[in-house]
Formats: C-alpha cells, structure tokens, sequence
C-alpha cells in the first residue's frame, strides 16, 4: 500500500498548553517553520486537511467533564450494553479475551503498568469489530423476522438454526469497510442466513478482501476512500432495497450504528472485570470514525463518573477527523488523501452519534505517523524485556504508538500527564488481519510471534490479568 511505502523511519513530537496545539516541525523547514507555522494554524480551521507527514500534534480539549448525561446515554446506556453482553456471551465461540500485562513495556516507557486488551483471537475473525456487525444483523434479523411473522421474539440460536431461512435467504445486508467492520457483517450475515454485499475502497489490500469474501459475501471494489465507499454503499441499498449494517453514524441513520457500538462494548465490560478494581489512570484509543473509543470511554464514564480515567484518542496523522473535530469545536470532514497504513482507521468523517460522546469527554488528542504505529508492531512482536511477544495489526497499536513517542520526547509525556505511577489501558483491536501484509511489516509471520509468545508463557506460567 501507498501509506506503508511512504511512512517514515523518524519522527517528531510535542506538547501543548489547555486547548492549543503545537506543531515540531523537522529541523531543515526550522527557520522558515516558524512563519509558516503561524499562517497554518492561522487558517487551518477554514481547511481542514491533513498535515504533510512532518509533525506529530496533540490538542488537549477544554470540553471534557466528568458527567454522564442524558444525551450521551441517548447514544449509550447501561442497559443496551449489558444485553448486548448477555447476547454475545451466548454466541458458539464465545470466549473472553485476555487481558495482557507488559511490564517490560511499562519499564520501556517509564509508567507503572501498561495492559494490552488483545483482541485478535476474537471469534476468530482477527478483530474486536467481530463484536459490532455481527449483532448488529441479528438485531436487525430478528427484529424484521418480527415484523413479517409476528413473532415475539427470535433468538440468534433460531437464526443460527436455519429456522428462519426461507425468510431471511432473500433480505441482504451490505456496508463499506476498511476490512474487519466487512468480515464481521459478512460473517454475521453467514452465521444467520441472509445474503451480504461489502463495499471496499481502492486501498483495501486484497488480503482483507480475501478474508471479507471467505464468509460468502459479494464483494465491490471502487475508487476514491473509505467515506466514498459509504455513501455508495448507502446510495445502492437504498435502490435495491438492502439494509446498511454500518459501523458509523450520519444524519438519518443511527439505530443499527448504535446496536454496533453496544456489541462492541462488549469487549469494555470484560476489560472492566479483568481489571479487577485497579482503576487505569489512563485509558489511549484509536480514532478511526470514532464508534470504538465511544464505547470504550462511555463505559468507564458512566460508572466512574469524575473518577474516571483520563481518556486519550489517538489517530493517523493522514486521518485525524476526531483531531481536527475537536480543534474546530465541532463536526468535521476531512478533504483529501487519507491512506494509511492503519487501514482501518482511515476515515474522514467522525460518527455522529460517537461525536456526541466523545466531544465531551475526551481529554485530548493526538495524532502520529505511520512509521510510529510500524515501530509499535516491531516492539509487540519482539516482547520487551521479557514481556509475551504480542502480534497486533496496524490499527490495533496506536495507543502503544504514544506511549513509544512519549518515552522517545519525555519532556512532552506531560502533556499527556503521563508519570511513572501511570497504569496505562490500551485496546488491541486486531491481530493480524492481513497476513502478508503483517509479515512485511514486522518480518516474521504471526505464526512465528506466537510460537515465540507460547514459549514463553509455558517458562512464564501466565501472561495475562
């Protein structure tokens, strides 16, 4: 992919006061840097576009608070999370993922604790999304069964059965995806028994494609991004009649995004046992549309309210719309080139539903470049200093990608606050879901990380919280 040719091998850091943003430029545009610093930052609220690949950027929100309202529960609520659990826990397959310990990586990066939520075991499918699109068809399934049958309730076990297929064979389902949002649809599709169409954009690897097409779903493969991918997704849909099981949010269409988000808070509600009242003091989340780090930090607010961690988001640099979102003080699309090497993190357009979360409790954030997310990997597959060797794809390390930065510029940990009585809480969000592509990054298959990884836990005993 473009992205992965062109990220870099270096990078900069920096550190911002309450609400601002600073940029490092590289020292050869030092001098006239300067100047040209003023006039972007000037105007770049009017443009919102992606930066150049020469600075890494942190802004730290003057909106966070600690209070969980109305309107946020709106988008999520304790009582759609714990059926999504009950649900999802009920599933063949089912098992909890680990909860990982990397004290070598702590030590690293000068903190207290660093645990690793490992999702790329999930159902087999590689990712935390499996989760999301999934439950969002059975919803969707069962509640049209309901209508057309009037039956009072369908359980995913009658789906799964077969039960109602001479109904469901001829609805179909579709969505745009960067990859793994795709599988777990088409998987969920399979699993229930209705047809599937998956939209993918010219910079889905093929490998992904692959995966997406292994559960039967007919595949479309179209030019321009991911947000291009949605809108004709949506266009399709609505001139064939299917039903869009989209992970993101936009105006008119919100129901199904919020069943994806609750399944995904699945994944926090095992966190928040494993952790086993030993609070995070910070808890670091990829970007992407933002529907991921909604669940993750609503989770926690809403029980913790002013007690809560602080929550950081951080995103690839050439698809930072979260970022940019919150400089602006509101919703904001990103224009432009937005490939990067974390696939599945490049988009545009913030999920409004997530936005509403997030706008008001996200204490700051931070964007990096690819090369920092390609150094993450390397780091996770070696083990630090003892540390369980850990295979995670490209969109799954961001957060550990911070805290690598951080300890490489450590007079800019503190924008973060970051000290070394931090307990750090990030989210894995998949393993190795391009195999090809894993293996060029990291130089090693995933097969021969895990090798390494079950050694080492047979001499360790444990690895996991």
């Amino acid at each position: 992919p473009n992205a992965l040719q062109n990220a870099w091998q270096n990078s900069n850091t920096l550190n911002a006061p309450k609400g601002q943003v600073k940029n490092l430029k590289d020292p050869i545009s030092a001098g006239f840097g300067l100047w040209y610093s003023f006039v972007l930052e000037w105007f770049r609220p009017f443009f919102p576009t992606q930066p150049n690949g020469d600075v890494v950027q942190w802004f730290q929100n003057p909106q966070a608070n600690s209070t969980y309202r109305t309107a946020h529960r709106a988008v999520l609520n304790e009582q759609e999370a714990q059926a999504a659990f009950q649900e999802i826990s009920s599933w063949p397959g089912y098992a909890q993922t680990p909860l990982l310990s990397l004290p070598g990586l702590a030590a690293k990066v000068g903190v207290a604790s660093v645990q690793y939520k490992d999702e790329g075991g999930r159902f087999r499918l590689g990712s935390f999304k499996a989760l999301g699109g999934a439950y969002a068809v059975y919803q969707h399934l069962a509640q049209k069964i309901a209508q057309h049958a009037g039956a009072a309730e369908i359980t995913s076990a009658e789906l799964a059965s077969g039960k109602w297929r001479d109904l469901t064979k001829d609805w179909a389902v579709c969505c745009a995806t960067d990859g793994n949002h795709g599988r777990s649809v088409a998987w969920g599709a399979q699993m229930f028994g209705c047809c599937c169409v998956i939209y993918l954009h010219e910079n889905v690897s093929p490998g992904r494609e692959a995966a997406i097409a292994h559960y039967g779903a007919e595949t479309h493969r179209m030019s321009g991004n991911y947000d291009d991918s949605v809108r004709q997704a949506a266009e399709d849909a609505e001139q064939n009649g299917w039903t869009v099981i989209s992970d993101t949010s936009y105006e008119g269409y919100t129901d199904i995004p919020r069943d994806v988000m609750h399944g995904y808070t699945v994944m926090v509600e095992e966190s928040v046992r494993q952790l086993d009242g030993t609070l995070p003091t910070h808890i670091l989340v990829q970007g992407g549309v933002g529907g991921v780090a909604a669940a993750v930090f609503a989770r926690f607010w809403w029980e913790f309210g002013g007690q809560r961690p602080n929550f950081v988001i951080v995103e690839p640099e050439q698809a930072a719309c979260l970022y940019e979102s919150a400089r602006a003080g509101k919703w904001v699309q990103l224009t432009g080139n937005l490939d990067t090497v974390m696939a599945g993190l490049s988009c545009g357009e913030p999920s409004l539903l997530a936005w509403e979360i997030l706008k008001d409790c996200v204490d700051g954030f931070l964007t990096l470049p690819d090369s920092a997310a390609l150094d993450a990997m390397r780091v996770l597959a070696a083990g630090v200093n003892g540390d369980v060797p850990v295979v995670a794809g490209e969109s799954a390390v961001p957060g550990v990608s911070a805290l690598l930065e951080m300890a490489a510029h450590p007079d800019c940990a503190p924008a973060l606050g970051l000290n070394a009585d931090s307990r750090i809480l990030v989210f894995g969000t998949e393993g190795d879901s391009d195999p090809e592509l894993y293996r060029e990054i990291v130089g090693r298959t995933a097969d021969e990380v895990r090798q390494v990884s079950l050694r080492r836990f047979e001499s360790a005993g444990s690895w996991s919280e």
